[in-house]
């Protein structure tokens, strides 16, 4: 068993799971804790332009987690998002802005949970809670975390935390945030070098209600248009992955980061669920959804409702 606490985010991992585990380490380091922040799964664009921005390397790639080991969760909490073996792991603290469903530990933790609309928001209030002063590198990693998880302050998960959290750290890491945020994001636009099996995994989270098990994924571009010109590509990949993990439903919501706007794909055995979900209609499998941009506040409610 590893002394070293290791602290992660979820699977397939966005800019705030990424930038959220780094700056949780410095913040335990801080207080003397032996900790490494690691990933479960590859950069992505988005995120490897906040890393580039501040010249640093990704932390290292971990699939699981040994029996007994100490970790700490940030921007999850479901064991089917986690590290395989988590169920076995001593989870001594998580942070996270999402939903409690799933979770269930050994041993008594440090649990922190907040209705806003990123992580970095709370480790942000964690910084001053504890008058610990915040670096510029770990301004930038917040910032960017922020501006990721909310669009740019523009997804209705957005609150006023977020925002007075932002507008403080922006000033700290020394950039605008209009124009590094706008840069960050079409970052992650570039789809161009993706297959169709990765694209759908650039961010997609597994769920379960009720017994049935479905996936939502999401990826941003500023030109919906060109990605549904790989329709054909997307559906096969998406077949193969409902197969793979014994899925009714999988949706992927292509969202333009620009227009506040998604248009989502449905296959899968209850793929027309998503009629009842958005009271529309599929042509093709697929839909427009004028004003939708959140996975956790617009999509999974909706269709976690009609299961």
């Amino acid at each position: 068993m590893e002394d070293k606490i290791l602290i992660f985010g979820h699977k397939n991992p966005d800019t705030d799971s990424i930038c959220s585990s780094m700056v949780m380490e410095k913040f335990d380091k801080n207080l003397g804790f032996n900790v490494e922040a690691v990933r479960l799964g590859n950069v992505n664009k988005e995120t490897q332009y906040v890393l580039n921005y501040l010249g640093i390397e990704a932390p290292r790639l971990i699939e699981k987690v040994n029996e007994g080991q100490k970790v700490v969760l940030v921007d999850h909490n479901e064991f089917n998002q986690s590290a395989d073996g988590i169920e076995n792991s001593i989870i001594e603290t998580v942070v996270d802005h999402h939903r409690i469903a799933d979770f269930k530990t050994k041993e008594p933790l440090y649990y922190r949970a907040e209705p806003v609309g990123c992580t970095a928001t709370i480790l942000y209030k964690k910084f001053k809670e504890e008058n610990m002063k915040i670096e510029k590198k770990e301004a930038v990693l917040m910032s960017s975390s922020i501006i990721s998880d909310t669009l740019l302050l523009k997804s209705p998960t957005t609150t006023e935390y977020d925002k007075n959290a932002l507008k403080e750290l922006a000033e700290i890491a020394q950039i605008d945030v209009n124009t590094y945020g706008i840069d960050m994001l079409k970052a992650g636009t570039d789809l161009a070098d993706f297959s169709a099996e990765q694209l759908i995994n650039i961010d997609a989270k597994s769920f379960e209600k009720n017994g049935h098990k479905f996936a939502i994924a999401q990826v941003n571009t500023v030109d919906i248009s060109d990605v549904l010109k790989r329709k054909d590509e997307l559906k096969d990949a998406i077949g193969k992955e409902i197969q793979k993990q014994n899925l009714e439903l999988f949706v992927l919501a292509i969202t333009d980061v620009l227009n506040s706007s998604s248009e989502i794909l449905s296959y899968g055995q209850n793929e027309k669920i998503v009629e009842k979900a958005f009271n529309g209609s599929l042509e093709n499998n697929t839909m427009f959804l004028e004003g939708v941009v959140s996975r956790k506040k617009q999509l999974l409610p909706k269709i976690e409702d009609c299961f």
